[in-house]
């Protein structure tokens, strides 16, 4: 049984930084595809970010392009999320996200298998 634990949110000031976690377990992580996606307020979740640990490749959310960092430690099965320069409308809940089909350019929620209970972020202006 596929398990994902996110840690690392909490409250940080507009253009700080923050690293999010996803502890991975009970799976063969390295065929595996790695996650990010949020959900803020009354809007629907939105991808972030992903990560293949084979060949390793990442993609981003345009929004996301040259503030945040996905990256994966296999030796530990976690994948991180390197945040930086948040803004306010960062502000959200984090989902790890996992699937064994391998192709880093999944960005929909339903091409997703595992999901983690989420992290929340808030960016105060």
């Amino acid at each position: 049984q596929v398990q994902l634990v996110e840690s690392g949110g909490g409250l940080v000031q507009a253009g700080g930084s923050l690293r999010l976690s996803c502890a991975a377990s009970g799976g063969t992580f390295s065929s595996y595809t790695m996650g990010w996606f949020r959900q803020a307020p009354g809007k629907e979740r939105e991808f972030v970010a992903a990560f293949t640990w084979r060949f390793p490749r990442t993609y981003y959310a345009d929004s996301e392009k040259g503030r945040f960092t996905i990256s994966g430690d296999n030796a530990k099965n976690t994948v991180y999320l390197q945040m930086n320069s948040l803004k306010p409308e960062d502000t959200a809940v984090y989902y790890c996200a996992a699937t064994s089909r391998l192709n880093y350019r999944l960005t929909r929620q339903y091409e997703y298998d595992y999901w983690g209970q989420g992290t929340q972020v808030t960016v105060s202006s």
